[in-house]
C-alpha cells in the first residue's frame, strides 16, 4: 500500500477529490483505488509460478524441434526465392551471393505418446518427458536483431524500459513469502562461450511499474546478493539499528514529497535484512541428497553451471518465490552448428528433464509453469561457409520453437506447423503476444484487461495488440 499524507491529499487538487467520490460510489476506499497493487486474479490461476528459461541468442529450431528431412534432398541449392518472398534479412548474410540450404545434421525421433519429431540424438532425457511438455513450432515475432528482440520477448515491446513478464507477475500476484524476493533473475554459464549475447538488468526492469516488481539477480560466485552480509565487526544488532535509522529518515521523505518509489526504498531494506539469514540456507546445496544430484546431473555442484542454476530455481519455486527468470546464453550459432550445438543442448538436457521430474514428485509442477525458449529462430540456409560438418544460421524471426510444462500447459500438445523449409508457417501462428496473453491467463489474467496506469494510458503486457490466449496450449 501507498497511503496519502495529508499534504498530499490537499497538493493532488480537484481530480483526487473527484477519484474519493468515484471510490465511495463503488464501494471501495480511496485507499485501495490509489494503490500500486493489482487487484489479484482475475480467475483461479492454474499456475501459481513461473520459471522461465530463456536461451539467449536463438537456438536453432532446425536442429532442435522443427524436424524437415525433405531438406536433406535439398542440401547446398539455393533457398528458393519462392520461400523468401522477399522478407528481410540482417547485414550479416543480406551481402551473400548465395543462400544454400544446410539440413540439420542430427539425429531426429518420434517422442512420446504424442509422437513428437524432436532432436533425440543430442536431447533424449528430455524426449522422455515429450508428453508431459506443450510443444509450439510457430512463434513469430517483428524482431530481426538480438537487441530489440529479447526485449520484445521479455516485455512485449522492442523498445526498452518496459516492466519484464516477471514484474508484470509480481505487480499480479505478489509475495509468496517474507523472506526472499517476488522475482529472482540467475544468469548461468554455459560451458561453451564461443558467442555469447550481453544481457543487463534493463530486461529485468520494473519499467513503470512501481520499483519493488524488478527482478532481483543472484549472483553465483561470491557473495549471491552484493552486500548482503556485514561487514566484519558489524554484528547483527548494528545493522538492524543501521536500518531502522534509515527507515525513519526515509519515512520523513516520503511525508514531504509522497514519493512512492521512497516506500519501495523502505520495503527493500527490510527485505535485505531479512534475506540476510534466508539466501544463506537457500544457496547451501550440501544438505540436497546425492540422488537430486544425480538426477540434475555432476554440473549441478559446479556454481553457476546451467545445471546449478536449474537446481536452484527450483530451491526458490520451493521457497515462494513467485517468478524465476533464468538466462543461458551462447545459442548464437552464426558458425559451427555442428561443434556448439552438442555444447549446448548437454548443457540443458538433463537438467531440463530433472526440473520437471524433481517439482512433479514435489507435487509442485501442477501449479509450477516451466517455460523454455529464446527471442527468434534460425534460417534453413547456411551463413557464409557450408560443409557437413560446420554451418552456422542467420537470424529468423518468422518461424521459431518454444515449449511450456506444467502449470496449466497442455502436455502432448503439438502446436503449429512451418513449410518444408521452417522459413514461414503454414498452420496455426503464434505471435509473442498470444504467447504473453496465453502465460497471462495461465497466471489468472485477461490480457486485455490486466493494465497499469502510465502516462495516461493503461498500460499492458500486450500493449495495443489484439492477444488472446490459445485455448489449444491450455490443459
Amino acid at each position: 500500500m501507498n497511503p496519502f499524507t495529508r499534504r498530499q491529499f490537499f497538493t493532488s487538487g480537484s481530480h483526487l477529490l473527484g477519484g474519493a467520490a468515484l471510490s465511495s460510489l463503488f464501494g471501495q476506499s480511496l485507499q485501495a483505488a490509489m494503490s500500486h497493487k493489482a487487484g489479484g486474479p482475475h480467475f483461479p490461476p492454474k499456475a501459481k509460478r513461473v520459471i522461465y528459461l530463456h536461451m539467449v541468442g536463438g537456438p536453432s529450431q532446425i536442429d532442435l524441434f522443427d524436424h524437415k528431412p525433405e531438406m536433406m534432398k535439398w542440401y547446398d541449392k539455393d533457398l528458393p526465392d519462392s520461400v523468401r518472398q522477399g522478407q528481410r534479412l540482417t547485414t550479416m548474410t543480406s551481402g551473400q551471393a548465395r543462400f544454400p540450404i544446410a539440413p540439420s545434421k542430427f539425429q531426429f525421433g518420434a517422442a512420446g505418446q504424442c509422437g513428437m519429431m524432436m532432436n533425440t540424438e543430442l536431447l533424449p532425457n528430455l524426449a522422455k518427458k515429450a508428453d508431459e511438455i506443450c510443444f509450439m513450432r510457430s512463434l513469430h515475432t517483428e524482431a530481426i536483431n538480438h537487441e530489440p528482440a529479447i526485449a520484445a520477448m521479455q516485455t512485449g515491446n522492442q523498445v526498452g524500459g518496459r516492466p519484464c513478464l516477471g514484474s508484470w507477475a509480481s505487480y499480479g500476484l505478489g509475495s509468496m513469502n517474507e523472506n526472499l524476493p517476488t522475482f529472482v533473475v540467475l544468469v548461468a554459464t554455459p560451458t561453451n562461450r564461443e558467442q555469447e549475447q550481453a544481457i543487463s538488468a534493463r530486461l529485468w526492469s520494473s519499467g513503470y511499474l512501481p520499483g519493488e516488481h524488478a527482478g532481483v539477480s543472484f549472483r553465483s560466485k561470491g557473495d549471491p546478493i552484493l552486500y548482503i552480509n556485514n561487514p566484519p565487526g558489524v554484528p547483527d544488532s548494528v545493522r538492524r539499528r543501521t536500518i531502522e535509522g534509515l527507515n525513519a529518515l526515509n519515512e520523513l521523505e516520503y511525508q514531504q514529497l509522497g514519493d512512492p518509489e521512497t516506500q519501495t526504498r523502505i520495503s527493500q531494506y527490510e527485505m535485505a535484512f531479512r534475506m540476510q539469514a534466508s539466501v544463506p540456507e537457500l544457496t547451501d546445496l550440501s544438505k540436497e541428497p546425492e540422488h537430486i544430484f544425480k538426477l540434475y546431473g555432476e554440473d549441478a555442484k559446479k556454481p553457476g553451471s546451467f545445471a546449478n542454476s536449474v537446481l536452484m530455481a527450483r530451491r526458490l519455486a520451493e521457497r515462494g518465490v513467485r517468478f524465476i527468470q533464468l538466462y543461458h546464453n551462447n545459442w548464437d550459432h552464426h558458425s559451427n552448428v555442428g561443434g556448439r550445438m552438442p555444447s549446448q543442448c548437454k548443457d540443458v538436457d538433463q537438467p531440463c528433464f530433472a526440473l520437471l521430474e524433481d517439482l512433479k514428485q514435489r507435487g509442485m509442477l501442477d501449479e509450477t509453469l516451466v517455460i523454455w525458449g529464446g527471442e527468434f529462430g534460425r534460417t534453413i540456409y547456411s551463413q557464409g561457409g557450408l560443409s557437413k560438418e560446420n554451418y552456422g544460421r542467420d537470424h529468423h524471426p518468422r518461424c521459431f520453437s518454444m515449449w511450456m510444462a506444467g502449470g496449466g500447459a497442455r502436455g502432448g500438445a503439438i502446436y503449429g506447423e512451418t513449410d518444408d523449409f521452417s522459413y514461414n508457417i503454414v498452420k496455426d501462428p503464434l505471435h509473442i503476444s498470444d504467447f504473453h496473453a496465453t502465460v497471462l491467463h495461465l497466471l489468472g489474467f485477461h490480457a486485455d484487461r490486466f493494465s497499469y496506469k502510465f502516462q495516461g494510458l493503461d498500460a499492458k503486457l500486450i500493449g495495443i495488440m489484439p492477444a488472446k490466449p490459445v485455448k489449444a496450449l491450455i490443459a
